[in-house]
Order: structure tokens, then sequence, then C-alpha cells
């Protein structure tokens, strides 16, 4: 028979003893259980009070804690007496103080009664100090008795409280009916001794309010004992099944037992259903809501518990049963314990070898070390356990004896210990026989950029853990939660260069962010915006609508190294910088942020078209951190050109050529130039509209058009340099050193050779448009030419950028590109698909 079913029948054989003390139609019966952050002052108590009167139509059993703090308060007040330290005197007097006010704040003129009672108790308390402070050590017995008094005081309380109201409500001081002993596996309940005292007790005390105090029994000699730290939940549980109640209800100061820790994921969600086996999982590896413990009653009897939140009691809470919700996904949630350590065993002598793990399991026994995780690989070359950090020092010295002959042999190689690690564990019920769960979590962290030390899975199926150092523990904590869509995947984004494009790219952001969160489970957080002299800064990464304003008034000359610092934060998952300059100084930093993981989005040509050593730089960063370089609005701003190319290449196709009109600025000019106006007029107007750089020299120039055509190039394999590119501009040699208001004005001394030039195009039937080529031996040029008016590139409209791909599969018949190609709010949005693209990738759901 289980331990569970021997249980079952034990309470089973006992329950007509407590039945026939009751009425013979019994209302049903509740359990409740109250924490200390549930009992920290009068109001709360007020609180509590106003709960179990909500609830009338049942027997309350209702288990107490200590109010807040005060269980340390009574631990320290013991080592400080015994220590003969005086300074106990006024912590006891402070303690008294708070309980005889919380007796005044709740009953007023009809405290004087308990005060008189809560008087005695803690003068019975200082003369136990007092006999500790003779003897200079803290006595086993003494120590429980004093660190128990809390839950009594607290009962006292509640019940008076309760009282009030003139309602009937017993006191169970948890002492006279619950026996336990301390046994190796923890406190365990002599439950037939109990029952048969609770149904004596019961018999005298037929009230329908009974109030109970928590942490608190006796041992099988009489002496009063605890239950240990968490007691005071066991003590439910435990009250739950020896009155035989329907349901517990675990009150704290959380809506319930949640996704994860919302200190580390803000975004946490509370869970409404856990399977008894889910809840043990996670309350093991750090949940703070419920003890393994207490559902040892519960799982022998099938008792829902339900975990609630004193202070939000209209939320339904968790409820804690047989079975949780296997329809809300294989993972339920993710816990994190820290202050960890791994100790590894290793050596080839150890293959084949049978008792190894048997040795090195009994010698952490022997020094009393605890094994949070094992991890053993089929070799059976090394066997990693995770200790207590506190441990790891004495599970070291153990295993280096019991190893030691080894060790010197060098059969085992090594024993070594990893510090500052933590665990992280994924768990749910419906992870088992769900292909992918495991493949889910390390994508998810090795995207994240986070280091497995080592790996365990139970054949359960329903927990995952992972070993990896502490410093990515919140990191990894938060990619796993999103991972799994407990919450939205979360990206910190700066923005280097909010002006044309970084602006607009920026609005954008702010209107779709709402909207990407709820349909995408994608959270974009503008954490850092910075400006050539200013930077501003947001923990919460919310954009407000006078973000301009505040950018303005925000720290003056920006720090490159204090911008990525905010944005590369350590509790954030994901990290991508988004240069929406032309500065190749911005540039020079792509390396180091893509080696540290960072992603890297840019309409910036900089660095594609820079030196190729640079450029072979980024890509090996890339490709090493597997973080993301993407940078298709450099050529044709929001247009897929870089992404068609790569689809040709990548499924084996062979470029023999590229041609293209890769300038807006330049398209709209010749589309619009006929010799009814003067050239610089269309540059003047063309400025006027925001279709050119502020000095139109940079567009005219060619070099923007040969920067687009080196990246296309590389992108194809081939290792162009900028100065290779023939690049035959439109910027008379008069006007290049001339500053920029000089130019503009002088752009008259364009008009003639431009009027000549399509003139002669004209009377052969052709249009002038400013071409870049690419051939298949890496020949490039940039410069206006004479098309046949039936050239595709002839009958553009406006701004249109246009590509022809001339590959091997379509060389009769060339593929083409063809969209706006010019805009600040085109290539905003070309910069946005790239972010979207990133989102996806990241676990999103685009």
């Amino acid at each position: 028979m289980s331990p569970f079913a021997r249980l079952s029948a034990t309470l089973a054989a006992t329950r007509h003893n407590i039945a026939s003390a009751a009425d013979s139609t019994p209302l049903p019966i509740v359990a409740h259980k109250f924490g200390g952050s549930s009992l920290a002052d009068a109001g709360c108590f007020r609180r509590v009070a106003a709960i179990l009167h909500g609830r009338e139509d049942a027997t309350q059993v209702t288990v107490v804690s200590a109010m807040q703090g005060v269980t340390n308060t009574l631990i320290a007040l013991a080592q400080s007496a015994a220590a003969r330290d005086p300074a106990w005197q006024a912590r006891w007097e402070a303690l008294r103080e708070r309980h005889l006010q919380t007796a005044r704040d709740l009953l007023g003129e009809r405290s004087g009664a308990l005060r008189v009672w809560l008087e005695a108790r803690f003068a019975d308390l200082a003369d136990t100090l007092k006999a500790l402070a003779v003897l200079g050590i803290p006595a086993r017995e003494a120590l429980d008795a004093i660190q128990g008094l809390g839950e009594v005081f607290s009962a006292h309380l509640l019940r008076a409280h309760l009282e009030s109201f003139d309602e009937p409500c017993a006191l169970l001081d948890a002492r006279e009916v619950l026996v336990v002993s301390h046994a190796e596996l923890g406190v365990a309940v002599d439950w037939q001794a109990s029952a048969a005292r609770l149904a004596d007790w019961r018999a005298s005390h037929a009230q329908r309010r009974i109030v109970v105090t928590g942490f608190v029994a006796r041992d099988g000699d009489g002496r009063p004992t605890t239950l240990g730290r968490n007691g005071s939940d066991f003590s439910g549980a435990i009250f739950a099944a020896l009155f035989e109640a329907g349901e517990l209800h675990i009150w704290t100061d959380v809506d319930g037992v949640l996704s994860a820790d919302p200190r580390l994921v803000p975004e946490a969600v509370s869970l409404d259903a856990l399977s008894y086996e889910e809840a043990c999982e996670l309350a093991y590896f750090g949940a703070k809501v419920i003890h393994p413990q207490t559902m040892l009653p519960a799982m022998a009897l099938g008792l829902p518990i339900l975990i609630r939140n004193t202070f939000n009691p209209d939320h339904p809470g968790t409820r804690i049963a047989t079975s949780g919700n296997a329809l809300q996904g294989p993972v339920r949630g993710l816990s994190l314990a820290d202050q960890l350590a791994i100790v590894n065993v290793e050596g080839a002598g150890m293959i084949g070898v049978p008792g190894t793990a048997e040795r090195v399991f009994a010698a952490l026994r022997d020094a009393k070390v605890s094994v949070v995780m094992i991890s053993q690989g089929s070799s059976e070359h090394s066997i990693c356990v995770v200790v207590r950090a506190s441990d790891c020092a004495r599970a070291e010295v153990a295993l280096d004896a019991v190893f030691g002959r080894e060790l010197a042999s060098g059969q085992i190689q090594a024993i070594t210990v990893t510090r500052d690690v933590s665990v992280l564990a994924a768990v749910g019920d419906g992870m088992a026989g769900t292909p992918g769960v495991a493949a889910r979590l390390f994508a998810t962290l090795g995207r994240a950029q986070v280091n497995i030390r080592a790996i365990a899975q139970g054949a359960s199926e329903r927990n995952i853990s992972v070993a990896l150092a502490s410093h990515d523990a919140s990191r990894a904590l938060r990619a796993a939660h999103a991972g799994f869509w407990l919450s939205p995947q979360t990206l910190s984004i700066g923005v280097i260069g909010p002006g044309n494009v970084g602006r607009a790219l920026l609005e954008q952001l702010r209107e779709a962010g709402p909207r990407l969160r709820e349909t995408a489970n994608l959270d974009l957080r503008v954490r850092a915006i910075a400006s050539s002299s200013h930077l501003l800064t947001s923990d919460r990464g919310d954009l407000p609508a006078d973000w301009t304003a505040r950018l303005g008034a925000g720290e003056p000359n920006s720090d490159i190294e204090r911008f990525t610092e905010h944005v590369h934060a350590a509790h954030l998952p994901h990290a991508v910088i988004i240069d929406c300059s032309a500065s190749n100084a911005v540039a020079e930093h792509y390396a180091r942020w893509l080696a540290a993981g960072i992603h890297v989005i840019t309409p910036n040509k900089q660095a594609g078209s820079g030196s190729l050593a640079r450029w072979r730089a980024i890509r090996e960063a890339r490709a090493a951190s597997g973080a993301r370089w993407r940078y298709e609005a450099t050529v044709g701003a929001g247009l897929p050109v870089i992404s068609t190319l790569r689809d040709l290449l990548d499924t084996g196709d062979e470029l023999i050529a590229i041609e293209g009109i890769l300038s807006g600025t330049l398209a709209w000019l010749f589309n619009r130039y006929d010799g009814s106006q003067p050239f610089s007029a269309l540059v003047r107007e063309a400025l006027a509209l925001g279709y050119t750089e502020p000095d139109p020299r940079d567009d005219l120039s060619g070099l923007d058009v040969a920067r687009k055509l080196v990246i296309l190039a590389r992108e194809a394999g081939q290792s162009l340099e900028l100065d290779e590119v023939d690049v035959r501009g439109l910027v008379p040699a008069e006007l290049l050193d001339l500053d920029k208001d000089q130019a503009i004005a002088a752009l008259d001394s364009l008009d003639a050779a431009m009027a000549e030039q399509l003139a002669a195009a004209t009377a052969k039937g052709c249009v002038l448009r400013y071409v870049a080529r690419l051939d298949r031996a890496g020949a490039a040029s940039v410069g206006l030419v004479e098309l046949p008016a039936t050239h595709a590139f002839a009958n553009l409209r406006l701004t249109d950028n246009s590509v022809q791909f001339t590959t091997r599969r379509y060389a009769d018949n060339p593929l083409i590109v063809q969209g706006p190609g010019a805009g600040r709010e085109v290539t905003a949005a070309g910069v946005f698909a790239d972010l979207l693209r990133l989102g996806a990738a990241l676990g999103a759901r685009l």
C-alpha cells in the first residue's frame, strides 16, 4: 500500500469520531489558512474577518500564522537573550506594544480582557528570555516554545475580533491536538492520535467557526514543537484533512500561483488550475506560494487547494487538484532556484565501473549535502550534481576524501566546483508525450544568448531543468516565459538617429505597439533614443507622444556606451539596436554589438558598403553569437531587394547580372526631366519636397547608389570595395568645394550639360536614367545612361526604384523588384519589417 493510500485509510478510519461530535446534518466544512502578510495589522485582521463572513453556508476552520515578521522577531529575541545582549528587552517591548495596539485597534473599549491575556503571555515570554540569558544558550525546547507564540497571539486576536460580532467562535491551540515526530524526511504526523484528540476536543467545541494556531504541535512525549518554517501552510492542510474539509483556501498576497516570479517577470500571469504534481514541481524549484509538504495530505485525500489573495478576494485564484488544465499549453509555469553550485566528478576511470554513482551520493549524504539536480551522460564519463552554494565546499571535501585514491592514480581527472549557478525549471503535465518542448526551451535560451551548463529531465516528462550561470538567470527566465507564450516576447530597443527615418519609425512603433502586444505576443520596448547631442532613456520602454521634447531635454552629449548598456539590460531576454543614422562612426560598433548578442537593424549603408575588413568582422561576429544583422532597408527602402536576391542564391540560382535604378531621388528627377524646365529647378523642387538629402550633392554624386550596389555585390558573394565601382556623378568639380548653401545656389551650372545630354537622348528616341550595373565578373558602375523608351526603367513612376536580376533561371525574362524607393515613411516601414522578422525569429506569433 502506498503512503498516500495508508494516510487515506487512517483518516477514513477516524472520520466517524469527528463526525459523531458534530450535528446530525453537518454543514460542509471549508478550511482556510491565512499567512503572515494577511495578518500584518488590525486592518488586515478586519479584511480576514470580512472574507470569513462572506461564507456563511459552511463550518469554517481557520488556521493562522503569526503576524508578519513576528516569528523572525521571536527567534531573534531568543538568540539575543541567549547571547546576553541587553537589546532584546527593547525588541520585546516593541513586539508587546505591537500586539497590544492591534488589540486596541480591533476591539477598542472591549479589548480589556484580551490585553490582560496578552500582557500575561508577554510577561511569561520575558521570564523565559531571562532564563535563556542565565543559561547562555537557546535550549531547543525553549526555542520551539518561543517561536510558536506568534501563531498563538494571532489566533487569540482573530477569535476575539470574530466574537465581537456576537458570533460563537472556538479557538483550537494545535498543541492540544496535533502530535508529530521529526524524522529524516521531515515532520511526520501521527494521524491516528491526532484524529482521536481532535474528536475529543470537538465534542466540547461545536461552534461553526474555529480558529486554529498554525505551525505549533507537540511531539509524542507531549513537549511543544513546531512544524518548521512554512509549517503554517502544512498545518492548514493537516487540519483540513482532520476536519474532513471539502476545500482548503490558502490566503496570501498574490492572485494565486503565478507562471513565474513576478519580481523577475512582471508579465507573469495567474494560473487558473494546476495538478498536485505541477504545483509540487514549481514549489520545489523556488515558487514561494505553497510548500510541497503542504500538499501531501491534500494529495492523499484528493482535497482541492485554492491559492487566493487576501487583498483581492474576488479573484478566483489557482485551484490545485488531481488534474490541472492541459488545454492551456504544455508548460504551465517556470521557476528559478538560485544560490546554487555545480559539483562535477569526471574521469575516464568511471566508465563502466559499477557503484561509482552510489559512492558519490553516499559521500554527499554523509556530508549532509542535499542534491538539487543530477545529470549524467550515457558515456558515464562524468556525474554532475547541483547543490546549494552554502554546501558546495563541504561537498567538494567529502568527494575528495572518498575518491582520493582514484584522483591520485588519475582514474578520476578532477572534482570541480562551479559557483554562481541557478536552475531554471519548466513545469507542466502537458509536456508528457508532447514533442518539441525541450527543443523550444533550448532554442529560446540559445536565442537569448544563454549557455546551459547541465540538463535534467525525469521520466515523467513533467519537468525539464537546466543549470545556468546566475548572471544569465533573469534573462533566461524571461526568454523562456515568452518562448512558451506565457508572456509577450520582449525586445529591448535602442534607436540611434531620430532624424527623418528615425522619427517616422518611432511613430510607427508607438502606434503599432499595443496591437502587436495583443495580436502577435510581441512587446517592443523603446528603452533608449540617441541623437548626435542628446540621450533619452526609459526603464519601462513606453514611448510617450512627446518623446521629441523629452529627448531635447534629455542627457546631453550622447554616450554610446551608456546607450548600449541601457539597451542591453540583463533582465530582458533580447536587445536590438536600430541605427537610423548615416554615420560611419556608429557602424564601427556593429561587430562589438553583435558579438555581445545584440541584434542590429539598420538602413545605414556605411557598414554594408564600407571596408571589406569591417564587413567581414561584422559577419563573423554575427555568425559566432547568433545575433541577427538585418539591413533590407539599405537598398530600395521598403522593397524586398536583398531578401529576393538571397532567395535566388539560397535556392541554388546563379547570378548573371544586376541592373537597377537604386535612388528614389534620381528616379524622380529623371522621370520629371523633359526639358520643360531647367534641371536645377527640379533639384530645388525635390529638395523642398524632402526627396533629397539636406545637401542634394549627396544624391547627385552617385555615391549613395554606388554604396547600394556594393551591398548587393557582397550579398551575391563578390568581394567588391566602394572605390572599385566606376562612379559617374552629376556634380561638376566647381560645386564640390562650396558649402551646402553656396552649392544649392550654384545648381544652375548643371543646366547646360544636362540639357545637352537630354537633347542627344531624345534625338535617338531614348530617355535618361541613372543606372547601377553589376556583372558576374564583379565589374560595377553607376551613371547616367540612355535607355530605349521601351525599356522597363523608362516607364517608372515618380520615386520608384527598380532592380532587375538576370540569373540562370531568369535569363530570358529577368526578375524585377519595383516600387517606391524613397521617402521616410517607406524606409521606416522597411526597417519596421526587419524588426518584425526578427521578432518572428525569436518566437513572436507573426
